[in-house]
Parts: C-alpha cells; sequence; structure tokens
C-alpha cells in the first residue's frame, strides 16, 4: 500500500469518526425524542383506550432511524443517516389484536 493511499484512507477514517460524533449526539436527542413518544403513547392508551395513529407512525420512523444510527455508527453501513439520506418511512403497524375466547364446554351453563 503506498502512502498517498494509506493516508487517504486516515482522512477517511476521521471523517467517519467526527460523523459518528455528531450522530453520537444527534441519537441522544433521538432517544429522548422517543421516550416522549413512549410516555405519550402509554397515556393515550390509559385514556382512549387506544394509541394515537400519528405517533404510531412517528414513533416506528424515530426507531428506524436510531436504528440507521446504531448501524452507521458500527460501521455495518456507509450510508449516513437522515439528514444525508432520506427520513424512514413509517411500516404499518404490527400489533395483535386479542380476540375474545370462545367458552370452554366445562364453562358452558348446563342445557336441561
Amino acid at each position: 500500500m503506498n502512502t498517498s493511499q494509506r493516508s487517504a484512507e486516515r482522512e477517511s477514517l476521521i471523517l467517519r469518526a467526527v460523523w459518528m460524533l455528531v450522530f453520537f449526539f444527534v441519537w441522544q436527542l433521538a432517544e429522548l425524542a422517543l421516550l416522549v413518544v413512549v410516555a405519550t403513547q402509554l397515556i393515550m392508551q390509559a385514556v382512549n383506550g387506544k394509541p394515537n395513529e400519528a405517533l404510531l407512525g412517528l414513533g416506528d420512523s424515530l426507531s428506524q432511524y436510531v436504528a440507521q444510527i446504531g448501524r452507521f455508527g458500527t460501521f455495518n453501513t456507509d450510508r449516513k443517516p437522515w439528514p444525508m439520506s432520506d427520513w424512514p418511512k413509517p411500516r404499518p403497524a404490527d400489533r395483535e389484536t386479542v380476540a375474545p375466547a370462545a367458552p370452554t364446554p366445562a364453562e358452558q351453563e348446563p342445557q336441561p
């Protein structure tokens, strides 16, 4: 490996370290925002009996964004997160709805 190639790789690594430091602080802010969304959804669920639809999308996008920062910081990707790339699109919620259980024969009243 020649000296100029090593120098270019070192500069690239230094630049990446600077971006990682910037995204570390962004991560901290995103974590705080995600905590607010989680707490708000908990309150909405308790008060209304269902989560807020708008916050479902925001929470999913925000959690994907935090994951993108983690992937960039751990060298799993060279793609920088937002604002250097697109904001993650929210995915549909995959909530399970619990159907009421049918009574078992033992729970049914005896027929005369």
